[in-house]
């Protein structure tokens, strides 16, 4: 498995990846994700998911961003957006994204990264429970925030 930069070789690869039609409520789709990685430049983090030359997901980071509001002092990073393929979810792919955003985050001088999530049946509280992530007690947008101690 590996991470590799979306160019205009896979993009259309990238556009591809597409989740179980039970999950559509729970992830924006890749194309609105390059849309947000375009307008935030080098805070957004967008990467294909690849199992050999079998493109398998996509995941996205977000970089020491503003978390309320674009003057704000409070500086986040983490998981902005996790889509595994329908038919590849159950390998491993999204704990691999994961913590390749984690360890990118860490390169970067992070100790702490984030992700918001849907709360409801089916959803990932569990997913990312188990890889460490903890409820803060707040919600954006609607989500619940979730943090992981990167120390």
């Amino acid at each position: 498995m590996e991470l590799r930069t979306i160019d205009p070789r896979n993009y259309e690869a990238a556009l591809a990846i597409a989740v179980r039609p039970d999950q559509a409520d729970l992830v924006a789709p890749v194309v609105k994700s390059l849309a947000e990685a375009y307008v935030y430049g080098e805070q957004a983090w967008p990467r294909l998911i690849y199992d050999g030359d079998q493109p398998v997901g996509f995941v996205m980071a977000f970089l020491d961003i503003p978390w309320t509001d674009p003057d704000d002092t409070d500086r986040r990073s983490g998981l902005w957006r996790l889509n595994i393929a329908a038919g590849h979810q159950g390998s491993g792919y999204g704990s691999f994204a994961v913590e390749a955003v984690c360890a990118e985050i860490r390169a970067r001088g992070g100790t702490q990264a984030y992700v918001t999530y849907h709360e409801r049946e089916g959803g990932p509280a569990p997913f990312y429970a188990r890889l460490g992530f903890r409820p803060t007690g707040e919600i954006a947008d609607g989500e619940t925030v979730a943090v992981r101690d990167l120390g």
